[in-house]
């Protein structure tokens, strides 16, 4: 998963990151495809709906809970509250570009061009942020993060998903190697983990979130 050693237990983080950039992925292969309108594609899609909605889960946790704290750890620290500033500004420009992209999936004028130059934009944007957190960020949280606020971001995140946890943890594990899954699944209490073995996996296999043949939802 990562090269790095963390004092505190990142996999969560890791598999969120490598979950977002499957989903970028399937989002810039729609945007490219030439056998059928995008737009239709994509604002069909629930695949669409669900990367928005974890998307802003995530981030709204970080902000709402993680960041607060890591930056008053770091104020005398330059360099590091400096990452920590650049973290909270590169949040600050996602929702614009998730809103971009609906903006052009409503605009049948603008065709399917413009809706593949604004993915592009968001591809990259929130492509280099994650690769960013993970480079400079996360050793920082590794570095000054309790285990009660990780706990607490834990929870907040968890909070926020309610109770679409049968249909995110599917989500979040889809494609995910073993290692990862088995991490994700083992933290779960015994009857969650034969609840997402017997009903919550097979559940979102069933579902045609991007479409026929976009992405196998296999564990």
């Amino acid at each position: 998963m990562t090269g790095k050693t963390f004092k505190n237990d990142m996999s969560m983080m890791y598999a969120f990151h490598d979950a977002l950039r499957r989903e970028l992925g399937r989002i810039a292969k729609i945007t490219a495809e030439a056998t059928d309108d995008p737009r239709q594609v994509l604002q069909a899609a629930l695949g669409w709906e669900l990367f928005k909605s974890y998307l802003h889960v995530h981030h709204g946790a970080e902000d709402d809970v993680l960041w607060p704290v890591i930056r008053a750890a770091v104020r005398d620290l330059p360099d590091e509250l400096a990452v920590i500033e650049a973290m909270e500004a590169e949040h600050a420009v996602v929702d614009p570009g998730l809103d971009a992209v609906d903006t052009a999936l409503a605009d049948r004028e603008g065709g399917p061009e413009r809706l593949a130059t604004i993915v592009e934009r968001l591809v990259g944007g929130l492509g280099a942020h994650l690769k960013h957190e993970e480079d400079e960020a996360l050793v920082i949280i590794d570095r000054h993060a309790t285990p009660e606020l990780l706990q607490r971001f834990g929870f907040e995140h968890g909070l926020r998903i309610g109770d679409d946890s049968p249909r995110y943890l599917p989500w979040l594990l889809d494609g995910a190697s073993a290692d990862t899954a088995a991490t994700v699944i083992g933290r779960l209490p015994e009857p969650l983990r034969l609840a997402y073995r017997d009903e919550w996996q097979p559940a979102y296999a069933g579902l045609d979130v991007w479409g026929p043949e976009r992405g196998s939802t296999e564990v």
